[in-house]
């Protein structure tokens, strides 16, 4: 049986799977779903058009699941959905989406949400991320795969961050961060590419080779953006390896705002 502290108040229109446990002082709204083995720690508030996945862990004084902090929102049952295996710690907030946009703020799988990070509304996190202590996202932000936030960053709204991407503490970014880029500042500037970290990941020295290529002609070689674009598509006829980096950056680029850019 679902394991329900006697002092947490679980609406009789909630969905918890039979292996959830609940911890004390905890309240979880009518229309949660919550999925198997997962844990609530005590004094958390899961509210609103929430989805739980699996075996995620939820630690004390979170807030999932709120209103967005957006004047123009009117009720609308807009949601969250979290996926599996999130280790989400104290004091984080997520709030549901908009109707300004998807209505969905979404997180996915088996990522590392660190003390105080706050989801804005309709902001969408890949996985196997890392966001630590105090990072803030901003409504209408998209992070992709594997990307890390360095303590305190904060990200202004409809940002996008690419795959393999990462940011020093207390970086604040206001345009867009391609993917496998190390940024820092205030605000962020490119400072290289996360070499180690696709080691790490198991990328192999050509498609290593490949992702310098790429930072040349983005940063190096004082190109235009369509010109950057032009060359690192070429990079698979020497580095057949490359192709599906490449398929990422290129698709990323092409999305770029031309009022927001990338970061330089």
């Amino acid at each position: 049986m679902t394991t329900i502290h006697s002092t947490a108040i679980v609406d009789a229109g909630a969905e918890l799977d039979s292996s959830v446990t609940v911890g004390p002082y905890t309240l979880i709204g009518p229309h949660v779903k919550v999925g198997p083995g997962t844990t609530i720690g005590p004094h958390c508030v899961i509210e609103g058009h929430t989805t739980i996945g699996a075996d995620n862990r939820i630690f004390q004084f979170s807030s999932l699941g709120a209103i967005p902090q957006d004047k123009k929102y009117a009720g609308e049952p807009c949601e969250l959905v979290i996926g599996d295996r999130n280790t989400i710690r104290e004091f984080c907030t997520f709030n549901i989406g908009s109707p300004g946009d998807t209505g969905v703020t979404r997180v996915g799988n088996d990522n590392w949400l660190m003390a105080y990070v706050h989801l804005a509304h309709d902001c969408e996190v890949g996985n196997n991320t890392i966001f630590a202590n105090n990072s803030q996202l901003a409504g209408h932000v998209h992070v992709g795969d594997w990307a890390i936030l360095g303590g305190f960053t904060v990200v202004h709204q409809f940002v996008k961050i690419g795959a393999h991407s990462m940011t020093a503490m207390c970086t604040l970014l206001f345009a867009d961060l391609p993917p496998f880029v190390m940024c820092q500042g205030q605000p962020a500037q490119a400072r290289s590419m996360n070499y180690e970290g696709l080691r790490r990941r198991g990328f192999s020295p050509e498609r290593v080779s490949a992702v310098k290529a790429m930072h040349k002609a983005l940063y190096r070689d004082d190109l235009t953006l369509e010109a950057a674009r032009v060359r690192i598509a070429d990079l698979p006829l020497t580095i057949p390896e490359s192709a599906p980096d490449v398929e990422m950056m290129q698709s990323f680029l092409t999305q770029v705002s031309p009022q927001r850019g990338i970061v330089r």
